[in-house]
């Protein structure tokens, strides 16, 4: 959510950056919330007026009582009476109006960075760099569930029959490399020196409304009936969510942290067959990185925090590009994002495997996140994030890069550890 003071001194700003998201439905909201908070500071002056007038008059009661002027006190007690109905009358309408205000604001995107390029939708997002070399072997690779299935690794088909589609049971071999890759991007964050945290599962209304739009959150969230609470899509919800309504001195930042969680998703709408198997599914882990700091360092910790990603997926040798998501690929909260994609072998393309995004402070405006600086002034924080590790998703990319003729997969120096020293995965059948 932009700051309604930069909205109301620079309303042409606003509607170029809408137009650049190709939202042009959104451009009348511009002049419509700006006629709003006019009426509703206007509410608002009147009854702070009318609260001082009150209270000067109220004190003039006890003067008059004291010195006999009795119907001149009852006078003064009935304007006081008068100046309160008015003001019941007031508040309700300035509550109203400050209610549509925040609607509306929290409807119009976020000002995007000078550096993001302008287009409709993905299809425009440009590639920035490349780590590591794609191979493409000279053997055919099988399909991600067929890999996995030689190990004995997963059953869909019980899944289905318990939870329906979009679960999966991960079994043996394959559900320990899930569990060794979650560690392994755990411990790899640590040593970045970034805080470990488990977040609560479930977060509240104001927490989701505060973390992503109402678009975002009706296709993504679950909420639990009956209950105020949502099952988080990312850990990063929950990790912001931390930072409610806190004002935080300067000297406490940058808060670093990483987190794991199980992450719960509706995934609405229809997708290609490259994202049948365990590709796009509604419950999955996610070992998440998330950074509060001031605003003049968000730009230099976006860089970290891809970085990071890159340099985790390229120890596991498996070659990674970032690519820059265009204008009208960035959810509206977003000031600047990148895509961090994992090569296929199999497809002989790169796909996504995680997202780094910079909110500025959007997130921070909507959760009262606020800094005090050494000058004891008040400033909203930013925020972001960035996916480190998503099995099983990240599983398709590890599988498919370490695989051998034989069937056989490789598990990287790194990785082996977490694995009871084993170097290579050999398949059932």
């Amino acid at each position: 959510m932009i700051d309604i003071k930069f909205l109301r001194d620079n309303p042409d700003i606003v509607k170029e950056n809408i137009k650049k998201k190709f939202q042009d439905e959104k451009l009348p909201l511009v002049d419509e919330v700006i006629e709003l908070d006019k009426k509703a500071r206007e509410a608002q002056a009147e009854a702070d007026e009318l609260r001082a007038k009150m209270n000067k008059t109220a004190k003039e009661i006890g003067a008059l009582m004291g010195q006999g002027k009795k119907d001149e006190a009852e006078a003064v007690k009935k304007e006081v009476a008068n100046l309160k109905e008015r003001i019941k009358e007031l508040e309700p309408k300035e509550k109203e109006l400050s209610d549509k205000v925040t609607d509306i604001m929290m409807k119009i995107p976020n000002i995007i960075d000078e550096s993001v390029p302008i287009g409709p939708d993905d299809s425009a997002n440009v590639e920035i760099e490349k780590f590591g070399e794609p191979v493409v072997p000279n053997f055919e690779i099988p399909y991600h569930t067929d890999i996995m299935a030689s190990f004995n690794g997963i059953d869909l088909d019980s899944a289905g029959k318990v939870a329906g589609n979009g679960f999966y049971y991960l079994m043996g071999d394959i559900a320990r490399l899930h569990s060794a890759v979650i560690s392994y991007a755990r411990d790899f964050m640590i040593n970045r020196g970034f805080t470990y945290c488990v977040p609560p599962f479930m977060i509240r209304a104001d927490v989701v409304t505060g973390v992503m739009s109402f678009e975002e959150m009706e296709a993504m969230m679950y909420k639990i009936e009956g209950e105020d609470l949502y099952l988080i899509g990312t850990s990063e919800h929950s990790m912001i969510g931390k930072f409610i309504d806190t004002l935080n001195d300067e000297e406490s930042l940058p808060q670093l942290l990483t987190s794991y969680s199980p992450c719960f998703r509706k995934e609405k709408g229809a997708h290609g067959i490259e994202e049948r198997g365990v590709y796009r599914i509604h419950q999955f882990e996610k070992q998440e990185m998330v950074v509060v700091c001031k605003p003049e360092d968000s730009k230099k910790y976006y860089d970290v925090l891809w970085q990071n990603t890159v340099d985790l997926f390229r120890s596991l040798d498996i070659p990674v590009r970032t690519l820059e998501c265009c204008s009208g690929d960035l959810a509206d909260l977003k000031v600047k994002s990148c895509d961090v994609e994992a090569w296929s072998p199999r497809q002989k393309k790169y796909f996504e495997v995680g997202s780094c995004s910079n909110l500025g402070d959007a997130q921070a405006r909507r959760l009262k996140i606020r800094v005090k600086g050494a000058d004891k002034k008040k400033y909203f924080a930013h925020t972001l994030n960035n996916t480190v590790v998503a099995p099983p998703r990240m599983l398709i990319a590890f599988l498919e890069n370490n695989l051998n003729e034989d069937g056989s997969v490789n598990i990287p120096e790194v990785l082996q550890p977490y694995m009871g020293g084993v170097e290579k995965l050999v398949p059932n059948k």
